[in-house]
Protein backbone atom coordinates (compact mmCIF):
# COMPACT_ATOMS: atom_id res chain seq x y z
CA UNK A 1 0.00 0.00 0.00
CA UNK A 2 2.82 2.35 0.91
CA UNK A 3 4.65 1.56 -2.34
CA UNK A 4 1.50 2.31 -4.37
CA UNK A 5 1.14 5.69 -2.68
CA UNK A 6 4.79 6.53 -3.35
CA UNK A 7 4.42 5.56 -7.01
CA UNK A 8 1.27 7.68 -7.34
CA UNK A 9 3.08 10.60 -5.67
CA UNK A 10 6.03 10.30 -8.07
CA UNK A 11 3.61 10.45 -11.01
CA UNK A 12 1.63 13.43 -9.76
CA UNK A 13 4.41 15.44 -8.06
CA UNK A 14 5.58 17.12 -11.33
CA UNK A 15 1.99 18.25 -11.96
CA UNK A 16 1.70 19.69 -8.45
CA UNK A 17 5.02 21.50 -8.87
CA UNK A 18 3.85 22.85 -12.22
CA UNK A 19 0.67 24.35 -10.78
CA UNK A 20 2.26 25.50 -7.49
CA UNK A 21 3.44 28.97 -8.71
CA UNK A 22 -0.05 29.76 -10.02
CA UNK A 23 -1.69 28.68 -6.76
CA UNK A 24 0.80 30.68 -4.68
CA UNK A 25 0.40 33.85 -6.79
CA UNK A 26 -3.39 33.46 -6.73
CA UNK A 27 -3.34 33.17 -2.94
CA UNK A 28 -0.94 36.09 -2.47
CA UNK A 29 -2.56 38.57 -4.83
CA UNK A 30 -6.24 37.52 -4.81
CA UNK A 31 -7.03 36.08 -1.38
CA UNK A 32 -4.72 37.72 1.16
CA UNK A 33 -5.78 41.28 0.11
CA UNK A 34 -9.43 40.37 0.83
CA UNK A 35 -8.97 41.42 4.45
CA UNK A 36 -8.73 44.99 3.15
CA UNK A 37 -12.52 45.13 2.76
CA UNK A 38 -12.74 45.87 6.50
CA UNK A 39 -11.90 49.51 5.75
CA UNK A 40 -15.32 49.86 4.11
CA UNK A 41 -16.70 49.69 7.67
CA UNK A 42 -14.18 52.23 9.01
CA UNK A 43 -13.17 55.86 8.67
CA UNK A 44 -9.86 54.61 7.44
CA UNK A 45 -6.73 56.63 8.10
CA UNK A 46 -3.37 55.67 6.59
CA UNK A 47 -1.74 56.91 9.79
CA UNK A 48 -3.87 54.77 12.13
CA UNK A 49 -3.84 51.67 9.91
CA UNK A 50 -6.37 48.88 9.51
CA UNK A 51 -6.81 47.96 13.12
CA UNK A 52 -6.78 51.39 14.78
CA UNK A 53 -9.07 53.32 12.43
CA UNK A 54 -12.50 54.24 13.78
CA UNK A 55 -15.31 51.77 13.05
CA UNK A 56 -18.43 53.38 11.53
CA UNK A 57 -20.50 50.38 10.46
CA UNK A 58 -22.55 50.93 7.28
CA UNK A 59 -22.00 54.72 7.15
CA UNK A 60 -20.28 54.66 3.75
CA UNK A 61 -22.82 52.25 2.24
CA UNK A 62 -25.67 54.53 3.31
CA UNK A 63 -23.82 57.56 1.93
CA UNK A 64 -23.29 56.30 -1.60
CA UNK A 65 -26.73 54.69 -1.78
CA UNK A 66 -28.21 58.14 -1.09
CA UNK A 67 -25.80 59.94 -3.41
CA UNK A 68 -27.38 61.12 -6.68
CA UNK A 69 -23.99 61.05 -8.43
CA UNK A 70 -23.53 57.38 -7.58
CA UNK A 71 -26.86 56.45 -9.14
CA UNK A 72 -25.95 58.42 -12.25
CA UNK A 73 -22.70 56.50 -12.69
CA UNK A 74 -24.51 53.22 -11.90
CA UNK A 75 -27.01 54.00 -14.67
CA UNK A 76 -24.20 54.79 -17.11
CA UNK A 77 -22.39 51.58 -16.16
CA UNK A 78 -25.46 49.43 -16.76
CA UNK A 79 -26.33 51.17 -20.04
CA UNK A 80 -22.80 50.76 -21.43
CA UNK A 81 -22.73 47.12 -20.37
CA UNK A 82 -26.12 46.59 -21.99
CA UNK A 83 -24.75 48.02 -25.24
CA UNK A 84 -21.64 45.87 -24.89
CA UNK A 85 -23.79 42.75 -24.55
CA UNK A 86 -26.12 43.62 -27.44
CA UNK A 87 -23.39 44.70 -29.86
CA UNK A 88 -19.98 43.82 -28.40
CA UNK A 89 -20.89 40.29 -27.32
CA UNK A 90 -22.65 39.36 -30.54
CA UNK A 91 -19.98 40.87 -32.83
CA UNK A 92 -17.40 38.05 -32.31
CA UNK A 93 -20.10 35.43 -32.94
CA UNK A 94 -21.13 37.05 -36.23
CA UNK A 95 -17.49 37.63 -37.18
CA UNK A 96 -16.57 33.97 -36.54
CA UNK A 97 -19.51 32.78 -38.65
CA UNK A 98 -18.62 35.11 -41.52
CA UNK A 99 -14.92 34.22 -41.50
CA UNK A 100 -15.82 30.53 -41.43
CA UNK A 101 -17.64 31.01 -44.75
CA UNK A 102 -14.46 32.22 -46.49
CA UNK A 103 -13.50 29.46 -48.89
CA UNK A 104 -9.91 30.46 -49.64
CA UNK A 105 -7.84 29.13 -46.72
CA UNK A 106 -4.91 31.56 -47.02
CA UNK A 107 -7.21 34.57 -47.23
CA UNK A 108 -9.09 33.29 -44.17
CA UNK A 109 -5.81 33.12 -42.20
CA UNK A 110 -4.91 36.66 -43.27
CA UNK A 111 -8.31 37.98 -42.12
CA UNK A 112 -7.99 36.21 -38.77
CA UNK A 113 -4.45 37.47 -38.19
CA UNK A 114 -5.37 41.07 -39.01
CA UNK A 115 -8.38 40.90 -36.69
CA UNK A 116 -6.17 39.79 -33.78
CA UNK A 117 -3.73 42.71 -34.05
CA UNK A 118 -5.78 45.48 -32.34
CA UNK A 119 -6.02 43.33 -29.19
CA UNK A 120 -2.30 43.83 -28.60
CA UNK A 121 -2.58 47.63 -28.72
CA UNK A 122 -2.97 49.38 -25.38
CA UNK A 123 -6.01 51.58 -24.80
CA UNK A 124 -3.65 54.57 -24.78
CA UNK A 125 -2.80 53.84 -28.42
CA UNK A 126 -6.40 53.00 -29.36
CA UNK A 127 -7.74 56.21 -27.80
CA UNK A 128 -5.11 58.21 -29.70
CA UNK A 129 -6.16 56.53 -32.97
CA UNK A 130 -9.83 57.34 -32.41
CA UNK A 131 -9.10 60.94 -31.41
CA UNK A 132 -7.11 61.36 -34.63
CA UNK A 133 -9.72 59.72 -36.87
CA UNK A 134 -12.58 61.70 -35.31
CA UNK A 135 -10.73 64.99 -35.02
CA UNK A 136 -12.91 67.94 -36.17
CA UNK A 137 -9.92 69.61 -37.83
CA UNK A 138 -8.24 66.94 -39.95
CA UNK A 139 -9.77 63.64 -38.88
CA UNK A 140 -10.50 61.14 -41.62
CA UNK A 141 -14.24 61.00 -40.90
CA UNK A 142 -14.65 64.78 -40.94
CA UNK A 143 -12.55 65.08 -44.11
CA UNK A 144 -15.05 62.77 -45.82
CA UNK A 145 -18.02 64.67 -44.38
CA UNK A 146 -16.73 68.13 -45.27
CA UNK A 147 -14.76 67.69 -48.49
CA UNK A 148 -16.66 64.83 -50.10
CA UNK A 149 -20.21 65.25 -48.82
CA UNK A 150 -20.26 69.02 -48.22
CA UNK A 151 -21.44 68.69 -44.61
CA UNK A 152 -20.28 70.58 -41.52
CA UNK A 153 -17.60 69.00 -39.37
CA UNK A 154 -18.81 67.17 -36.28
CA UNK A 155 -17.11 67.23 -32.87
CA UNK A 156 -17.71 63.53 -32.27
CA UNK A 157 -15.88 63.22 -28.95
CA UNK A 158 -17.93 66.00 -27.36
CA UNK A 159 -21.36 64.79 -28.52
CA UNK A 160 -23.20 63.08 -25.69
CA UNK A 161 -25.59 61.40 -28.13
CA UNK A 162 -22.67 59.73 -29.94
CA UNK A 163 -20.17 59.06 -27.21
CA UNK A 164 -21.55 55.75 -25.93
CA UNK A 165 -21.63 54.45 -29.50
CA UNK A 166 -17.99 55.44 -29.92
CA UNK A 167 -17.03 53.63 -26.72
CA UNK A 168 -18.79 50.45 -27.82
CA UNK A 169 -17.39 50.61 -31.36
CA UNK A 170 -13.85 51.16 -30.04
CA UNK A 171 -14.14 48.05 -27.87
CA UNK A 172 -15.52 45.99 -30.75
CA UNK A 173 -12.72 47.12 -33.06
CA UNK A 174 -10.09 46.26 -30.47
CA UNK A 175 -11.41 42.92 -29.26
CA UNK A 176 -13.64 41.32 -31.89
CA UNK A 177 -10.91 39.19 -33.47
CA UNK A 178 -9.41 38.03 -30.20
CA UNK A 179 -12.82 37.29 -28.67
CA UNK A 180 -13.72 35.19 -31.72
CA UNK A 181 -10.82 32.76 -31.13
CA UNK A 182 -12.91 30.51 -28.88
CA UNK A 183 -15.67 30.41 -31.48
CA UNK A 184 -13.13 29.57 -34.19
CA UNK A 185 -11.96 26.67 -32.03
CA UNK A 186 -15.52 25.39 -31.57
CA UNK A 187 -16.25 25.64 -35.31
CA UNK A 188 -12.99 23.84 -36.16
CA UNK A 189 -14.06 20.94 -33.93
CA UNK A 190 -17.37 20.34 -35.72
CA UNK A 191 -17.42 17.06 -37.63
CA UNK A 192 -17.22 17.87 -41.35
CA UNK A 193 -19.43 14.88 -42.16
CA UNK A 194 -22.38 16.83 -40.72
CA UNK A 195 -21.92 19.53 -43.36
CA UNK A 196 -21.48 16.91 -46.09
CA UNK A 197 -24.70 15.16 -45.08
CA UNK A 198 -26.55 18.47 -44.97
CA UNK A 199 -25.22 19.42 -48.43
CA UNK A 200 -26.34 16.07 -49.85
CA UNK A 201 -29.81 16.70 -48.39
CA UNK A 202 -29.92 20.02 -50.22
CA UNK A 203 -29.30 22.38 -47.27
CA UNK A 204 -27.98 25.80 -48.24
CA UNK A 205 -24.98 27.37 -46.48
CA UNK A 206 -27.35 29.52 -44.42
CA UNK A 207 -29.29 26.42 -43.33
CA UNK A 208 -26.04 24.67 -42.40
CA UNK A 209 -25.04 27.61 -40.22
CA UNK A 210 -28.44 27.71 -38.50
CA UNK A 211 -28.80 23.97 -37.91
CA UNK A 212 -25.18 22.81 -37.49
CA UNK A 213 -22.73 25.61 -36.68
CA UNK A 214 -24.80 27.66 -34.26
CA UNK A 215 -26.08 24.70 -32.16
CA UNK A 216 -22.47 23.57 -31.63
CA UNK A 217 -21.53 27.11 -30.57
CA UNK A 218 -24.34 27.46 -28.02
CA UNK A 219 -22.45 25.96 -25.01
CA UNK A 220 -19.55 28.39 -25.53
CA UNK A 221 -21.94 31.31 -26.08
CA UNK A 222 -23.79 30.51 -22.86
CA UNK A 223 -20.54 30.20 -20.90
CA UNK A 224 -19.16 33.54 -22.10
CA UNK A 225 -22.53 35.25 -21.66
CA UNK A 226 -22.71 34.13 -18.03
CA UNK A 227 -19.22 35.50 -17.40
CA UNK A 228 -20.21 38.74 -19.10
CA UNK A 229 -23.34 39.07 -16.97
CA UNK A 230 -21.26 38.52 -13.82
CA UNK A 231 -19.32 41.70 -14.62
CA UNK A 232 -22.30 43.80 -15.64
CA UNK A 233 -21.86 46.13 -12.64
CA UNK A 234 -18.31 46.95 -13.70
CA UNK A 235 -16.71 48.13 -16.90
CA UNK A 236 -13.15 48.57 -18.11
CA UNK A 237 -11.57 51.67 -16.60
CA UNK A 238 -8.99 52.43 -19.29
CA UNK A 239 -11.40 52.53 -22.21
CA UNK A 240 -13.75 55.04 -20.60
CA UNK A 241 -11.10 57.10 -18.81
CA UNK A 242 -8.94 57.65 -21.89
CA UNK A 243 -11.78 58.45 -24.30
CA UNK A 244 -14.04 60.55 -22.07
CA UNK A 245 -13.80 64.30 -21.40
CA UNK A 246 -15.63 66.78 -19.18
CA UNK A 247 -18.26 67.54 -21.84
CA UNK A 248 -19.56 63.95 -21.88
CA UNK A 249 -19.35 63.09 -18.16
CA UNK A 250 -23.14 62.86 -17.93
CA UNK A 251 -23.22 59.84 -20.25
CA UNK A 252 -19.71 58.40 -19.81
CA UNK A 253 -18.95 58.61 -16.10
CA UNK A 254 -19.09 55.02 -14.79
CA UNK A 255 -18.40 53.39 -11.43
CA UNK A 256 -14.72 52.78 -12.14
CA UNK A 257 -14.01 56.41 -13.12
CA UNK A 258 -16.13 57.66 -10.20
CA UNK A 259 -14.15 55.47 -7.79
CA UNK A 260 -10.89 56.73 -9.31
CA UNK A 261 -11.83 60.36 -8.68
CA UNK A 262 -13.09 60.02 -5.13
CA UNK A 263 -10.65 57.27 -4.17
CA UNK A 264 -7.29 58.36 -5.54
CA UNK A 265 -7.85 62.07 -6.11
CA UNK A 266 -9.86 62.76 -2.94
CA UNK A 267 -8.39 59.91 -0.83
CA UNK A 268 -11.79 58.58 0.31
CA UNK A 269 -10.54 55.01 0.60
CA UNK A 270 -13.31 53.69 2.84
CA UNK A 271 -16.06 54.96 0.56
CA UNK A 272 -14.49 53.50 -2.57
CA UNK A 273 -13.90 50.16 -0.83
CA UNK A 274 -17.58 50.08 0.17
CA UNK A 275 -18.56 50.71 -3.46
CA UNK A 276 -16.18 48.00 -4.66
CA UNK A 277 -17.55 45.50 -2.13
CA UNK A 278 -21.11 46.26 -3.23
CA UNK A 279 -20.08 45.79 -6.87
CA UNK A 280 -18.56 42.40 -6.07
CA UNK A 281 -21.60 41.20 -4.13
CA UNK A 282 -24.00 42.32 -6.88
CA UNK A 283 -21.81 40.67 -9.53
CA UNK A 284 -21.75 37.41 -7.55
CA UNK A 285 -25.53 37.45 -7.12
CA UNK A 286 -25.93 38.20 -10.83
CA UNK A 287 -23.69 35.26 -11.71
CA UNK A 288 -25.56 32.84 -9.45
CA UNK A 289 -28.97 34.03 -10.65
CA UNK A 290 -28.08 33.97 -14.36
CA UNK A 291 -26.46 30.55 -13.97
CA UNK A 292 -29.64 29.13 -12.40
CA UNK A 293 -31.79 30.73 -15.10
CA UNK A 294 -29.52 29.36 -17.82
CA UNK A 295 -29.67 25.83 -16.41
CA UNK A 296 -33.44 26.06 -16.19
CA UNK A 297 -33.90 27.35 -19.75
CA UNK A 298 -31.06 25.61 -21.63
CA UNK A 299 -29.81 22.92 -19.25
CA UNK A 300 -26.30 24.47 -19.35
CA UNK A 301 -24.40 26.53 -16.82
CA UNK A 302 -21.01 27.23 -15.28
CA UNK A 303 -21.53 24.67 -12.51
Amino acid sequence: MHNQRMQALRKTLPLYLLIAPTVVSLFLFNYIPIYGIIISFQDYSVFKGFWNSDWVGFKHFVYFLNDATFWKVMRNTLILNFYDIIFGFTAPIIFALLVNEIVHRNFKKIVQTISYLPHFLSWVVVSGIFYQILSPANGLVNVVLVEWLGMDSIYFMTQQSMFRGILVFADIWKSVGWSAILYFAVIAGINSSLYEAAWIDGASRFRQVIHITLPHMVPMIVLLLLLKLASIFGIGFERVFLLQNALVYDVSDVISTYVYRIGLEKAQYSLTTAIGLTQSVLGFLMLVGSNKLSKKLTGMGLY
